[in-house]
């Protein structure tokens, strides 16, 4: 029996304490993407003591109760060697619900070999691991580098083995929305439909400061198109849904987030409220905290609170913070928070459940 998602609904009436984090484990990549927002961040390298160790992120997670969503990302996570130890100590202290594994498949042996360490030391949450692809391989190696697709493909076949063997684990395919590959998408929709072991099939609008600002000049109808498409492919079952229970909720949430993405950059506004530093918060590898992946608000570092994240939370530098995000209504695009503000907010309810019962009757 899995850690329900379910066991976290009173955080809808109070949200007292963080159920999702994303914790980024290194800077470290094989990879040198243009549209990485993170090792773009050139004002924000961490500090002189490096990245958090084994240790450090034992007392970090024993501050904390239990989560929803524990994603991991960086850098390359599957560069950090201790990154089963990590899930483990997570796992023990917080039972997640879902633990989220973004990676560029590029290492296939050392990812096979560390996804199957986790599946077995975390059998009661749900293992979710998203390749990253942005193309079919012509497009897909122009933007990550010659022979890369091929890599990732080869890290799909060893992981697919896995999804057979543990009914915990999830694999699926996550897209970056560039100017790039825009006009592509549907071929590559396709694509990814033909593969039999992905269970869901993510595309992410372009976010943050990266170093190729070219790549941030897309056509939100051509967005539009896609995130029509990649609905239509959900409702007559084209596409596959995750096996978890809620996977049907989490889909239409999917969809009601896409649509909220959209109006949210021709709008230019916030469109609901954002639990950002409540219900949700970034760590990074050098043990700072913000409330979101803005990076621009950081609300204290667990090195110098005694690694109690309680403590960081309920600072008045937090509050501040916290006091600003709903003054001035700051707005993104980003999925994972955007899932949260969607899930735990009863107003947006009436629209999720016109889309769950959609996909109940498809």
């Amino acid at each position: 029996m899995h850690y329900s998602p379910f066991r976290h609904i009173n955080s809808i009436f109070w949200k007292g304490h963080p159920i999702q984090l994303t914790f980024f484990l290194t800077r470290k990549c094989n990879a040198r993407c243009s549209f990485c927002f993170y090792l773009s961040d050139t004002d924000k390298k961490g500090d002189e003591r490096g990245e958090l160790a084994l240790d450090e992120i034992k007392k970090i997670s024993s501050s904390m109760g239990k989560l929803l969503w524990l994603a991991f990302s960086g850098g390359e996570i599957f560069l950090r060697e201790d990154i089963v130890e990590i899930a483990r100590v997570f796992y023990t202290n917080n039972r997640p619900s879902i633990i989220l594994l973004p990676t560029n498949g590029l290492m296939t042996n050392v990812i096979r070999e560390r996804v199957d360490s986790i599946l077995q030391c975390c059998p009661k949450s749900t293992v979710v691991v998203k390749l990253s692809i942005e193309g079919t391989e012509k497009i897909h190696d122009s933007i990550r580098g010659t022979g890369s697709f091929q890599n990732t493909m080869s890290t799909y076949e060893a992981l697919g083995e896995l999804t057979h063997r543990y009914p915990n684990f999830e694999l699926g395919i996550n897209t970056v929305f560039l100017s790039e590959n825009q006009d592509q998408m549907d071929e590559l929709m396709e694509f990814v439909n033909s593969l039999d072991r992905i269970k869901t099939h993510t595309v992410s609008l372009i976010r943050g400061d990266v170093s190729d600002n070219d790549l941030k000049k897309v056509d939100m109808k051509k967005y539009l198109e896609t995130i029509n498409k990649l609905d239509s492919n959900l409702k007559r079952k084209s596409s596959s849904t995750y096996r978890f229970q809620g996977a049907k909720l989490k889909a239409a949430q999917d969809i009601v987030q896409r649509r909220i993405i959209y109006d949210t950059v021709l709008q230019k506004k916030q469109i609901i409220p954002c639990y950002a530093g409540k219900l949700n918060l970034v760590l990074t590898e050098a043990g700072d905290i913000y409330p979101c992946e803005s990076f621009t608000k950081k609300m204290g570092n667990v090195r110098d609170s005694g690694y109690d994240m309680a403590k960081i939370v309920k600072s008045p530098e937090a509050q501040q913070i916290l006091k600003a995000i709903k003054e001035e209504s700051c707005f993104c695009t980003h999925e994972c928070y955007l899932m949260t503000n969607i899930l735990f907010n009863p107003r947006v309810y009436p629209t999720l459940l016109k889309e769950y019962i959609q996909l109940m009757k498809s």
